[in-house]
């Protein structure tokens, strides 16, 4: 064998290592390769419901919204419904609108329906709801009012003592004025008048 067939072949052999060795390099590439497998169970697909009618209410920051058991201005106040504030509604009676409210007489109560924004559809009207009911009967405690009742105090006024009845003296009736003698006193008036003026006359002359 020359030395030209030599080199030939020993050429020939290092691009046949060069192209096993390229080869080789490439298995684990090839190993990793992972073939998509559709699935053989079919997936549920999941899809969102509908949010249904609800309101929201509007207006003043600061002047929440009332909620009451009752469809109107004077029922009992259940709670406050905040502006901004989402609730489910169910429809409405007169000028209010029946929503979750939790705290209420089952869990519906009634806000005003010109405070509040509705979305989702048209609210239904509503029948009449039942006369509403107080929960707690107000009673007097009696021991209770006992305690304000003030019992007025007679004032003492000054006593009276009627006096004894007035004893008038009484003296008998005398028939006629005489002395001791029995004679008439006018009888001695006279006499001794006359004399009087016996004794004046008698004095007038000696001064004449």
């Amino acid at each position: 064998m020359n030395k030209v067939n030599k080199k030939t072949l020993q050429f020939t052999a290092g691009v046949i290592a060069l192209i096993v060795l390229f080869f080789i390099s490439m298995l684990p590439n090839l190993t990793r390769s992972v073939w998509a497998q559709f699935p053989t169970v079919s997936i549920p697909t999941v899809t969102s419901s509908p949010r249904g009618l609800y309101i929201r209410a509007i207006g003043d920051v600061e002047t929440p919204l009332n909620v009451r058991s009752y469809p109107n201005s004077t029922s009992t106040r259940v709670g406050i419904f905040l502006v901004g504030q989402e609730a489910k509604a169910y429809g409405y009676y007169g000028d209010y609108v029946m929503i979750d409210y939790a705290g209420a007489p089952d869990n519906r109560g009634w806000v005003v329906l010109n405070r509040v924004e509705v979305f989702g559809g048209s609210l239904p009207m509503l029948q009449p709801p039942p006369t509403e009911t107080p929960s707690i009967t107000k009673t007097i405690d009696p021991t209770l009012a006992a305690q304000f009742i003030i019992t007025a105090i007679p004032s003492r006024l000054p006593t009276f003592t009627e006096p004894p009845a007035l004893q008038i003296p009484t003296y008998p009736a005398e028939v006629g004025g005489t002395t001791t003698g029995g004679i008439p006193i006018g009888y001695v008036i006279v006499v001794l008048a006359g004399f009087g003026l016996f004794l004046t006359l008698i004095a007038v002359l000696r001064r004449g």
